[in-house]
């Protein structure tokens, strides 16, 4: 009902009745959206007006009384549809990091409205046959390397949406698209709102046993945020994580690691009939493209090429780190028997014992490096670094808007002085912005339809702590390398420098997308990189080499167990995406089995990760959660050259920025790999890097 109210109260707002500052070319610098007059009501009439107007520009090119060629129909369609591109990449972004019931209520009524407006494309028989046409004389038409990639993926991409399939078929098609669609967003609403509906309050001083002074007053924070007495902890990551890891109080830590575990399982928020539905949606697409598993169909597309290459390599990396995983498990389990814990070691004890076990063994925990770890300080030691390998500058732009008060703009520019991009950073949690840590862009680099070029704006978007009342925002260690990974990604579309924005950075293949990411964590555990810029946020003082050597020699600790949990969320996306027949038992059920071979904890009944896993069944990472594990292990063998060379080496980062940052698509993931290595990946250098090679 609220929905539909809302969806009437939108759609009798016309674009003609008012000023729409998403239809109307911005007079920011560099085209930057007026995020500042952008209202709900805006969306809506936007959409309805740049679908329109895309649908005419496809007919257009479909009726097309010339004979096809590269200008007339590939090149066109790359520009078709492109005020609905940029409406799409402002509201979708938005209804991720800052949300709100009439803005969820567009979403349930655009998503159908984008599906359909997608297949009129991708199923219109006379669009295809002219792309065809183009593609068929690939080899004749002298065109360049772009030109010729451009074509050959704008093939590709009508073949694999169901261009190909019989006539009666595409209807059928195209309904499990839009069908799919809606089920992603009511799949991604259960899971925030799951989330927001949970809290941990405490009115007892004594249940915050164990708990540091950060934690508490965070938890003070929250409660007063929400007119409560005392102290309120959620499932927010930066005031969950803590309390997991600190807490004295068993029986509260179990009672928020269930709540997150049981998220989505069953109740209001249940996610059991989505996640089923959209796995047999998935399977009926593959056999109409006339695949045989839903993961065959995606990775076709992926530098690991097919299913049993990945299967081999989620299952061949599993067999090597069990048995250190194991270790990990036995270790901790042996700690906690000796300090106190009576009965077996349950999954919200291990992060607990484990925290201990770390401090006890390395003198070193979260509490002792926050304080180095400011994150505004943090967020300039990573610009520096990028001025280091790149050249890059970031000055703020305090005249762009954000689209909420917590979001800072940044001028990117390079060595020269030249405008790059622009940076917006968006750090901390809040009810309307989902959980996690991602990178997107508002727009993407290339050359626009008039010729000129159009730099990137690129957001990141955290779930940091806050800070308090008596202390700025205190970054942990895991999320300095969380910040590092992010703008590795933001680095990717910042440096990209093709010439058609559909071939543009980050859009390469998903298992080589988190190369860029995840190479930048490298330098948080360099003694080099830490001693230029770690200070205490109180006293100036720079972080002791002491301390430095302890984060350097603790940072394979438990490198198996997490290797392994990682693996699990791999093995279990491939599961579901190589069925061939929807299963009988329950998600949780299914998910148990596949990942038994992984489980190294007790088994909770009840719980399940599948229901809450966004990554897949959200998140455009089915068949793909593998994909971190896989880029882990070609930036593993990257950053050896970089410790080769120097970790600041300029001959090597521009051999970097040259060969991957800058090329985007323009061609296949190994190709560019080789052209930066010189030679292909050697998958060991993973194995090598987390210290798991002596057994």
């Amino acid at each position: 009902m609220l929905f539909m109210a809302a969806g009437l109260v939108l759609s009798s707002c016309k674009s003609d009745d008012m000023s729409n500052p998403l239809l109307e070319k911005s007079t920011l610098r560099y085209g930057a959206p007026a995020f500042d007059k952008i209202r709900t009501e805006h969306y809506l009439p936007a959409f309805n007006a740049a679908i329109a107007k895309g649908k005419a520009e496809i007919d257009s090119i479909a009726g097309n009384p010339q004979a096809p060629t590269f200008e007339n129909t590939i090149l066109a369609l790359e520009y078709a549809g492109g005020d609905l591109t940029a409406v799409s990449n402002i509201f979708f972004n938005l209804n991720e990091a800052n949300t709100n019931e009439q803005m969820q209520a567009v979403a349930e009524e655009v998503s159908p409205k984008m599906t359909e407006y997608s297949m009129s494309i991708l199923l219109n028989d006379k669009l295809f046959e002219r792309v065809k046409s183009v593609y068929d004389r690939l080899d004749s038409l002298n065109l360049g390397p772009e030109e010729r990639r451009l074509t050959e993926l704008t093939y590709r991409n009508f073949a694999r949406n169901g261009a190909n399939i019989p006539a009666e078929k595409k209807e059928e098609f195209a309904k499990i698209q839009e069908e799919m669609s809606l089920l992603s967003l009511k799949f991604s609403k259960n899971v925030l709102d799951a989330t927001n509906a949970y809290i941990l309050h405490i009115t007892d001083s004594s249940q915050l046993a164990g708990l540091p002074e950060s934690a508490v007053a965070s938890g003070a924070a929250e409660a007063k945020s929400r007119n409560l007495e005392g102290w309120v902890y959620t499932l927010q990551y930066p005031s969950m994580e803590p309390f997991m890891k600190y807490s004295d109080v068993r029986e509260l830590r179990e009672q928020m690691w269930r709540a997150s575990n049981t998220k989505c399982v069953e109740g209001r928020f249940s996610n059991e009939d989505v996640v089923k539905r959209i796995v047999e949606l998935r399977m009926k697409e593959a056999e109409l493209l006339g695949y045989g598993k839903y993961s065959d169909y995606v990775l076709e597309e992926r530098m690991a090429k097919n299913t049993e290459r990945v299967n081999d390599f989620l299952n061949d990396l599993l067999a090597k780190s069990l048995p250190f995983a194991k270790e990990d498990v036995k270790r901790i389990e042996e700690y906690a028997g000796a300090h106190g814990l009576e009965g077996k070691m349950m999954p919200w004890d291990f992060t607990y014992y484990a925290t201990k076990y770390k401090d006890e063994k390395y003198k070193l925990n979260d509490e002792m490096l926050k304080p180095y770890f400011k994150l505004e300080n943090v967020q300039q030691a990573v610009f520096a670094l990028a001025d280091s390998l790149y050249g890059l500058k970031f000055t703020e732009a305090t005249d762009i808007p954000g689209y909420h008060p917590d979001v800072k703009v940044y001028d990117v520019t390079d060595a020269e002085g030249r405008h790059v991009a622009l940076f917006y950073s968006d750090f901390f949690p809040r009810e309307s912005k989902r959980a996690g840590a991602w990178m997107t862009s508002f727009r993407g680099q290339g050359v626009n339809r008039e010729g000129v070029e159009e730099r990137p704006l690129v957001s990141i978007v955290c779930n940091f702590t806050k800070p308090a009342e008596d202390h700025p925002s205190l970054l942990t260690f895991y999320e300095v390398t969380t910040l590092l990974h992010e703008f590795g990604h933001a680095l990717h579309g910042m440096l990209s420098d093709v010439r058609y924005p559909s071939l543009s950075s980050p859009n390469v293949a998903w298992d080589f997308v988190e190369l860029p990411s995840q190479i930048m964590e490298n330098w948080a555990t360099e003694k080099e990189y830490l001693s230029s810029w770690a200070k205490h946020y109180r006293t100036g003082e720079t972080m002791p080499d002491e301390l430095i050597g302890k984060i350097v020699d603790s940072k394979n600790f438990n490198s198996g167990y997490a290797q392994v949990r990682q693996l699990a969320f791999g093995i279990c996306d491939m599961a579901w995406h190589t069925l061939e027949k929807l299963p009988a038992e329950s998600v949780g059920q299914f998910e148990a089995k596949a990942v038994e071979k992984c489980q190294i904890l007790p088994v909770v009944e009840g719980t399940a990760f599948s229901p809450s896993f966004s990554h897949i069944f959200s998140g455009g990472y089915a068949s793909g959660y593998y994909s971190y594990k896989w880029a882990e292990a070609l930036e593993a063998d990257a950053f050896r050259l970089f410790k080769e060379k120097g970790i600041f080496n300029r001959e090597v980062s521009d051999s970097f920025r040259k060969n991957i940052l800058s090329r985007g698509n323009t061609e296949d993931a190994d190709v560019l790999y080789r052209n930066f290595r010189g030679r292909d990946p050697k998958p060991e250098a993973l194995l090598e890097k987390l210290g798991m090679t002596e057994k």
